[in-house]
């Protein structure tokens, strides 16, 4: 004979639902959690999306302000040991800037280019050396990265915010258990008969 089963009632729903015991810290409760995921969930989305958005648009806006310029090393570039072959020196360079006017600063060559070499580097619209921009894949793999990160701290306040209160909630529910039981606890060692 299988025994009896009530009513299947969400589980999640037991606060909501018409109870003799549920108590008024219950419903606030049931409250508290709903409302800290609501915005946990609206939060993180919302955050994120706002900063993968914005990172994207910044580094949109680097490919549209950098140019690649021809340059020449002006001195030759430092040795790298062999172990250490295809990597990249600092060494000094010229070009021109868009308004005509010489330029020398300092970017990474291979080791071991000679003096003379033609190179490209990359200039701002005043003229100065900037590195490359990033490449509409890369900015898209920088803004989802960022976007995630994001979106998981912008979710991370309310959540904590919500634990937090729902255990101080708790620890005030524990100590009316405690004072309830101190009053109704030594009743239980009376004898009805």
């Amino acid at each position: 004979m299988a025994a009896f089963r009530g009513p299947k009632v969400r589980l999640w729903l037991w606060r909501w639902r018409r109870n003799p015991l549920r108590r008024r810290s219950d419903a606030v409760e049931a409250w508290i959690v709903f409302v800290a995921w609501v915005f946990t969930v609206l939060g993180g989305v919302i955050t994120g999306l706002a900063a993968g958005h914005t990172v994207e648009h910044g580094l949109a806006q680097q490919r549209a302000e950098r140019r690649s310029v021809p340059a020449l090393l002006t001195e030759n570039a430092p040795t790298a040991r062999a172990a250490e072959s295809g990597t990249f020196v600092w060494a000094k360079v010229r070009w021109t800037a868009a308004d005509g006017s010489q330029r020398a600063g300092r970017t990474r060559v291979h080791a071991g280019t000679g003096a003379g070499t033609p190179v490209t580097v990359w200039t701002d619209p005043a003229g100065r050396l900037v590195t490359e921009p990033a490449s509409a894949s890369q900015a898209r793999l920088r803004a989802s990265l960022v976007g995630v990160l994001a979106g998981v701290s912008g979710a991370g306040v309310p959540f904590v915010c919500g634990r937090l209160v729902r255990g101080r909630l708790e620890r005030r529910r524990m100590a009316q258990w405690d004072q309830e039981w101190e009053r109704i606890g030594p009743l239980w060692g009376r004898k009805t008969s």
